[in-house]
């Protein structure tokens, strides 16, 4: 579900309409922090898309919490 960049930070490789993907890699994750509510998107409450700490690009959203291995 994620691959580095160009820049070196974490990538969502589902982009910005994967929303089943989204829920589902939040569901694991165990830094996720619902953000703002204005700044929520996605039905499903805990997910990537509704994260504090996703940063959204032109294609997808990069993950400025998630550790690379």
């Amino acid at each position: 579900m994620w691959f580095t960049n160009q820049r070196g930070e974490q990538e969502f490789t589902g982009g910005q309409n994967d929303w089943t993907g989204a829920a589902k890699a939040a569901a694991s994750c165990p830094q996720f922090l619902p953000d703002a509510e204005e700044e929520c998107i996605a039905d499903e409450p805990r997910s990537c898309y509704n994260c504090r700490y996703r940063r959204w690009n032109a294609s997808s959203f990069t993950c400025v919490n998630k550790k690379t291995a």
